[in-house]
């Protein structure tokens, strides 16, 4: 049994805000040296699409900051709108590449060069009916029982 640290994350959300963290964290912890492994279900599985074509919502999300304050006068049925969840994407993206934020497919090729194992969940896949063609490479196929056998060693276990 190896001496290395292990992280196992399970990435259950595909939508742009709900992307970063498994990425940050998972290159972050390959960079201190642990053994980093990805599990993508349900709709996690969008960040592998070679083509992420990814949305912010504030509809549900009480947490996220508006901008102009919105959140203090806008009515929250205004954020039904058509054109709203474009906007508030367009806005994220903005504000990210203005703190110097890395983007999605630049997070997500760091990790694949820090050798973080991406394992797309095989029933999903099949469920969803998936075109696999449509991810990027070096994706592996597993069941739960795959994503267990590792994780049940792992030193830290996050689901996002």
């Amino acid at each position: 049994m190896s001496d290395m640290k292990k992280l196992a994350i399970i990435a259950t959300k595909g939508s742009l805000d709900w992307a970063y963290p498994p990425f940050i964290l998972a290159s972050t912890a390959s960079a201190l040296g642990y053994d980093t492994e990805i599990f993508f279900t349900f709709y996690g599985l969008q960040l592998l699409k070679k083509n992420m074509d990814l949305q912010v919502t504030p509809l549900g999300n009480p947490g996220m900051p508006m901008p102009m304050g919105m959140d203090k006068w806008f009515p929250i049925m205004g954020l039904t709108l058509p054109g709203m969840q474009g906007m508030m994407t367009s806005m994220m993206k903005k504000k990210m590449a203005s703190k110097g934020v890395a983007s999605l497919p630049e997070l997500r090729d760091l990790c694949q060069e820090a050798e973080v194992r991406f394992i797309a969940c095989q029933m999903t896949v099949d469920l969803f009916e998936m075109n696999t063609a449509e991810f990027i490479d070096g994706v592996e196929y597993a069941g739960a029982a795959a994503f267990f056998e590792f994780a049940g060693e792992s030193d830290i276990c996050l689901y996002i």
